[in-house]
């Protein structure tokens, strides 16, 4: 199991346990606590449990990492811990990585010089060889994560970079989703439409929409994706 799929095991199990009066702060808190206790078992069996936790402090990128959209019915409120986006009335609000964009800029630049030297697109896209070149920027911009950004980890989530949207009394409807989707819209079905006419037009991601990954060969997201839709 991946990092980030035990990651969202551990969260998902948390939420459920959370009391309802929770805010934002108290989950924060929480989440964070519940899944530093998973770092003191063995999962590196030849490090005691403090080198264990000096590991992960030098190597974010070995850490239990997700994010997390969560609506709270006591509160009225959306909390954005990491990258996710929402739809509340119709109106989009996103929470990206700050140098994500960055990245997908330096992977395109990279695409486009291997299809100029006789790499296809079809070559391209059996393992993205392009991202190769921003593994090792990605890897220092995780090294930022709590920092000048948020994420759920284990370590004091930096709640500066929480989003916390309140909704008045008046009825809303939601949508909640990760950022698999190039495109939000109103149902899943168009979200679903967006993103396979991207797969369609632009595989690599290096048009008008850029990733840090491409939709891989057999593959029908680039990105693990969630959507929700409700009213409150």
């Amino acid at each position: 199991m991946s990092n980030g799929r035990y990651a969202m095991k551990l969260i998902s199990r948390y939420v459920r346990r959370m009391p309802p009066s929770a805010s934002c702060h108290d989950f924060c808190r929480g989440v964070t606590a519940y899944i530093y206790r998973h770092y003191r078992y063995p999962l590196l069996p030849f490090l005691t449990p403090k080198s264990r936790i000096q590991r992960l402090v030098d190597h974010p990128e070995e850490r239990l990492t997700a994010s997390a959209i969560i609506y709270s019915r006591r509160r009225r409120e959306v909390w954005m811990v990491g990258d996710c986006q929402c739809l509340a009335g119709g109106e989009l609000y996103d929470n990206p990585k700050p140098y994500e964009k960055q990245l997908a800029e330096m992977r395109a630049a990279r695409v486009r010089e291997l299809l100029a030297q006789g790499v296809s697109q079809n070559e391209q896209l059996q393992s993205d060889p392009a991202r190769e070149v921003i593994i090792p920027t990605l890897l220092e911009t995780m090294k930022q994560q709590n920092k000048t950004f948020a994420v759920i980890d284990g370590f004091k989530i930096a709640e500066q970079f929480v989003p916390v949207y309140t909704l008045d009394f008046k009825p809303w409807e939601l949508v909640l989703a990760s950022d698999g989707y190039p495109v939000l819209c109103p149902t899943l079905e168009e979200s679903e439409a967006r993103l396979a006419e991207q797969r369609a037009s632009d595989p690599l991601n290096i048009g008008g929409f850029k990733a840090t990954k491409a939709f891989l060969k057999n593959n029908n997201s680039f990105d693990d994706r969630a959507y929700i839709r409700f009213q409150t």
